[in-house]
C-alpha cells in the first residue's frame, strides 16, 4: 500500500467516525496548503461533516482569518505549538465545527533552520470542551513527502480523538500540553 491509498483510509474511517457521532470537522492549513480538506472531501457525503476549512498560509491570514495573536507568531514563530494550537480553536471557533485540524510546518527544500530544520510540522487537533491535542513531528524526504506525510498524521490523530484513544504516531517528536 502507498501513502496515497493511507490517507484515503484514514479519510473514510474519518469520515465513519464523524458520522457516528454526528460531528462536523474543519481545517486550518499552512504547509500542507489544502491537502487535508483534499483527503477529507474525498469521501461521498463530506458536506454531511465537512464545513469547509481555510489555508493560512501567511502570519497575517494567520493572523486575519482564525485569530492566531501577533504575539504568538512574534515570541514563537508561525511553526510552533503555540501557533498550531491557536490556528485549530480559532478555526474551530470561526467556523463553528466540533473539531479542527491545524498544521504548520516547514517543508522545504528552503526556510528550515537550526531550530527548526526542514520536516518540522506542528499538527495540532481541537476538540469539543477545549481538549486539544498537538504534537510536534520531524519527516524526512521531499516537500510532497512532507506535505502528505503531514496530512496522514494530521487524519491519524482526529481519528484518535474522536475516539478517546491516543497513541504515538510515526516521527512523533514531542507532545505540547495546552
Amino acid at each position: 500500500m502507498n501513502l496515497k491509498e493511507d490517507i484515503l483510509q484514514a479519510s473514510n474511517r474519518l469520515a465513519e467516525q464523524l458520522n457516528a457521532n454526528q460531528a462536523s470537522v474543519t481545517t486550518v492549513e499552512s504547509c500542507t496548503g489544502g491537502l487535508v480538506s483534499a483527503a477529507i472531501t474525498a469521501c461521498s457525503g463530506s458536506s454531511a461533516y465537512f464545513p469547509g476549512g481555510v489555508v493560512t498560509y501567511s502570519n497575517p491570514l494567520k493572523h486575519d482569518f482564525v485569530g492566531v495573536s501577533n504575539d504568538t507568531l512574534e515570541r514563537y514563530g508561525a511553526v510552533s505549538p503555540q501557533t498550531a494550537i491557536e490556528m485549530a480553536r480559532g478555526g474551530q471557533a470561526r467556523i463553528g465545527s466540533d473539531y479542527a485540524i491545524s498544521i504548520t510546518g516547514i517543508a522545504g527544500p528552503s526556510g528550515g533552520s537550526d531550530d527548526k530544520p526542514v520536516g518540522t510540522v506542528w499538527i495540532c487537533v481541537s476538540g469539543p470542551r477545549n481538549l486539544t491535542d498537538c504534537r510536534g513531528f520531524r519527516f524526512s524526504g521531499d516537500r510532497d513527502q512532507i506535505r502528505s506525510q503531514s496530512c496522514m498524521n494530521a487524519l491519524e490523530m482526529a481519528i484518535q480523538m474522536i475516539a478517546g484513544l491516543p497513541a504515538a504516531l510515526p516521527d512523533e517528536h514531542e507532545r505540547f500540553d495546552a
